[in-house]
């Protein structure tokens, strides 16, 4: 069976994401720790069962950054996917996934700064920082860049500093 053919038989792992924007209309983004090449990102994680993609937006930003203290401003209208490269199938996601499906929001953090705490749960981001909605897509890994591009694209009249 060809690569294009196993990739087919695989489904895409049911997955959030958070453009966490702050006071001053700026992105949250994390350096994970496992990056084996350059590279940013916003929180991002899987749906687990049972559980509603508002719901596991807020679990993956308390596990991931140690707050939820944030609120939902707007859900992107469509699911977003995402195949992972040819070296990474059969290795990243357990292997069991094709790439991701993701259900995106724009969401506005309510708390300081001080409210992040990377090592609070399982650590998955080494570093972190706040910049500009349309330097996003330049620095994820590039196979993620055209969701990241339909993300700032949706989601850049509320990339503003908050009223």
């Amino acid at each position: 069976m060809s690569a294009a053919a196993v990739r087919e038989e695989m489904p895409y792992r049911p997955c959030v994401g958070a453009m966490l924007l702050n006071r001053a209309g700026l992105a949250f983004v994390g350096r994970r720790i496992e990056q084996t090449v350059e590279g940013w990102q916003m929180p991002q994680g899987g749906i687990d069962e049972g559980e509603t993609p508002r719901d596991a937006v807020f679990r993956e930003l308390e596990e991931e950054i140690g707050t939820a203290k944030a609120a939902i401003l707007r859900e992107h209208p469509r699911w977003l996917t995402y195949d992972l490269p040819e070296h990474l199938l059969g290795v990243a996601l357990k292997g069991r996934y094709r790439g991701q499906k993701q259900k995106w929001f724009a969401m506005r953090f309510e708390g300081e700064d001080s409210d992040i705490d990377l090592s609070r749960h399982e650590r998955e981001f080494a570093d972190w920082k706040w910049i500009a909605a349309d330097a996003l897509p330049g620095l994820i890994v590039p196979f993620k860049r055209d969701i990241y591009i339909d993300v700032v694209a949706a989601f850049r009249d509320l990339a503003v500093p908050a009223a």
